[in-house]
């Protein structure tokens, strides 16, 4: 439940073409996919409906929130979004892509989603924060991963003749 308004499905037999119409028809704005190999992820791929663009990550050193040690209880609020040093114009495309998978939270959430970019290495944590009198208290809720961007294309996920905005060379 990182990404606020999601129903998280299992692929099983579906193709991508198949998700992506279903996606289409129900009226969902972004198509989130988990890649693992083994049990243990190792890609993101963030598709924009109903016509792209379409971002590609590689996924690293996860912590899933059960493997954090005194990781909290998440709150349902819509998490407030920290994006740091994602200033050049692929840091900017990205930070866009990815803030558009969160609404607008209230004022008085707890909750905090910071995207730090260190290196071309984006990392992803989760925190809620508690106030004690002049003290801010924040405590990880997880997960935690870095992501690399390696692909950004202009269509969604099931189109193969699409242009390439950007490519890690």
């Amino acid at each position: 439940l990182v990404f606020p308004n999601t129903s998280r499905m299992n692929r099983g037999g579906h193709t991508v073409k198949q998700i992506v119409e279903t996606c289409r028809a129900d009226g969902f704005t972004d198509l989130v996919v988990l890649q693992e190999h083994r049990g243990v992820p190792d890609g993101l791929v963030v598709s924009h409906m109903p016509h792209g663009p379409t971002a590609y990550f590689g996924l690293a050193n996860v912590t899933m929130r059960h493997d954090i040690e005194g990781a909290t209880n998440m709150s349902e609020a819509y998490p407030h979004l920290v994006i740091d040093n994602l200033t050049s114009k692929v840091g900017a495309r990205v930070a866009t892509i990815l803030k558009h998978l969160f609404p607008v939270p209230k004022p008085d959430s707890k909750r905090v989603v910071s995207l730090v970019n260190r290196a071309d290495l984006l990392s992803f944590r989760h925190h809620v924060y508690a106030k004690e009198k002049a003290d801010v208290h924040l405590y990880e809720v997880g997960p935690r991963f870095d992501l690399r961007l390696y692909q950004i294309k202009l269509g969604t996920i099931d189109q193969e003749e699409v242009e390439n905005e950007w490519v890690l060379r």
